[in-house]
């Protein structure tokens, strides 16, 4: 039997067959989630929809809210939904797990979703506010050069 293991998802793939672990869909993702959380979800998606133009895709684990960058992501969990939002600030509040400086101009948060009543402020605010800021970006952060005297 000639073939190889993936080394993402430890999958045994056979020699010719095509393989591809990290693409995926929402559904996929979403498929065995408890009623709780589908409804969770569906507002948290809806939400993020109305913010307006924007591109919603699964990657790997994760389904991916962005513009020119992710301003978010979701990772579906057993019990709860991890929700990792991008803001140009640091928040301190009871409802952020973990936060992460992810760049100069970046600092993640990590939120736990239980609840379709938890989809609502400070979170919906948070994340239009992630929306706001994803929308001139560039990837690139603006060098600070000191002015001289004149």
């Amino acid at each position: 039997m000639v073939g190889r293991e993936c080394y993402h998802c430890k999958q045994w793939i056979q020699e010719g067959e095509e393989h591809d672990c990290w693409s995926t869909t929402e559904a996929a993702l979403t498929q065995d989630l408890s009623e709780d959380l589908q409804d969770a979800w569906g507002r948290l998606r809806e939400t993020a929809v109305s913010f307006g133009d924007q591109r919603i895709y699964a990657s790997h684990k994760s389904i991916m809210f962005s513009r020119k960058s992710c301003y978010f992501f979701v990772r579906p969990k057993k019990s709860f939904l991890e929700v990792c939002v991008f803001l140009g600030r640091t928040l301190k509040v009871p409802q952020v797990r973990r936060v992460e400086r992810t760049s100069r101009s970046k600092v993640a948060h990590i939120v736990h979703i239980k609840h379709r009543d938890d989809v609502e402020a400070p979170i919906t605010d948070w994340l239009q506010e992630a929306y706001e800021l994803s929308k001139g970006e560039t990837g690139r952060v603006k060098s600070r050069q000191k002015s001289k005297p004149a």
